[in-house]
């Protein structure tokens, strides 16, 4: 379905190329997705906070490159470092939801 000015949304371009709701390829998508979401969260909140990757990493006790990888790609990181990097080098609130 065609939106305004011969416009695909995006949820139609993603179900065509990657799947529907609900399937393995989707689900796995849907996850990186997430996970990347948070990783640009984490930067953008530091660089609100006018912070460098060194800064942030200090306050943690990791290196630079650690928090690097955690913004670029918030795939394999523990739930403990996100705490540390959300609620000790941010000052935020880390919560979580769990949907059954």
């Amino acid at each position: 379905m065609k939106a305004k000015n011969n416009i695909t949304p995006l949820s139609e371009i993603i179900d065509k190329r990657v799947g529907r709701p609900g399937t393995e390829k989707r689900e796995t998508f849907d996850k990186e997705v997430e996970n990347l979401v948070i990783g640009l969260r984490i930067q953008e909140s530091r660089k609100s906070l006018n912070m460098t990757q060194e800064e942030l990493a200090r306050k943690v006790n990791k290196k630079r490159e650690y928090i690097s990888r955690v913004e670029n790609n918030c795939a394999n990181i523990t739930l403990k470092s996100l705490r540390d990097i959300v609620e000790i080098g941010l000052g935020g609130k880390l919560r979580i939801e769990i949907t059954l």
